[in-house]
């Protein structure tokens, strides 16, 4: 994936951060924010996309919001006892990637201000890849073994977060 920094995509700076961190604590990830400037730790792209250490996201304000969707669904389709010794790189397969972009564009709704169709643009945008040529396309026509995937881990009906925070 080629990304450029200074691409328009929808990044921290532009949501409620406490959305998202909200968000991730439904799976019991937490979100670090990094001061703006500072490397981002366990980012596997560097500059400002989101790293992976353990059950912890970092972020600075500039990183794009598919991004942290990106690194958190990496953990989320993780079995538990796997998540805690990840650095950096989570994904042993093609599956297990291809579930995780699968589930950031289903997370993707939850986040005001992004949505669905705002994260396929901006995946394109950054540089997925998929064979159908789009994020879109991808997920509405050849992501059957994705959802399969997300079935068989439990992640297909996932909570509501407005529901989770009035309890």
């Amino acid at each position: 994936m080629g990304f450029e920094a200074d691409a328009a995509v929808v990044r921290l700076h532009d949501i409620a951060i406490e959305q998202a961190r909200q968000l991730l604590g439904l799976f019991d990830l937490e979100l670090v924010l990094v001061p703006d400037g500072e490397a981002i730790p366990g980012s596997y792209w560097g500059e400002c996309e989101a790293g992976l250490i353990g059950t912890r996201v970092h972020v600075r304000t500039d990183t794009p919001v598919h991004s942290l969707l990106h690194e958190a669904c990496h953990l989320i389709v993780l079995p538990l006892e796997k998540r805690g010794a990840v650095h950096t790189d989570a994904s042993d397969s093609v599956l297990e990637e291809d579930a995780t972009c699968y589930l950031q564009l289903l997370l993707a709704d939850r986040i005001t201000g992004f949505g669905f169709a705002r994260a396929c643009a901006d995946m394109d945008t950054w540089g997925y890849s998929f064979r159908l040529g789009s994020a879109r396309a991808w997920f509405e026509q050849d992501a059957d073994d994705a959802r399969a995937f997300l079935h068989t881990r439990g992640l297909l009906d996932l909570p509501d977060p407005a529901e989770a925070s009035a309890d």
